[in-house]
C-alpha cells in the first residue's frame, strides 16, 4: 500500500492494513528486510490510529461539556464481560 503524503488514512483503512500485516508477519514467510518493512508500515499506521482516538476522544469530550462549563466525563463502558 502506497503511504499517502498530504492525507491521512482512514482509521479503518489503517485497521484493515494492520490486519494484513499481522498476517504476512505471523506466516514468517516474508524475507528479512520485507519483514522490517512491513514492520515499520506498522508502526506508522498505530501511530495514525491512535492519533485519530485521540481526536475522536476530544471531540467527545467536548461534545459531553454540561451547560455549565463543565465537563461531564462519562466513562465508556463496554457491552463485553
Amino acid at each position: 500500500m502506497a503511504e499517502k503524503k498530504n492525507k491521512e488514512i482512514s482509521f479503518e483503512d489503517a485497521t484493515a492494513r494492520l490486519e494484513e500485516i499481522v498476517k504476512a508477519l505471523e506466516s514468517g514467510n516474508a524475507p528479512l528486510d520485507e519483514s522490517l518493512k512491513l514492520f515499520e508500515e506498522g508502526i506508522k499506521l498505530v501511530s495514525s490510529c491512535k492519533k485519530q482516538l485521540d481526536n475522536a476522544e476530544q471531540r467527545v469530550k467536548l461534545l459531553m461539556e454540561n451547560g455549565n462549563g463543565e465537563d461531564d466525563e462519562t466513562d465508556f463502558v463496554g457491552t463485553e464481560q
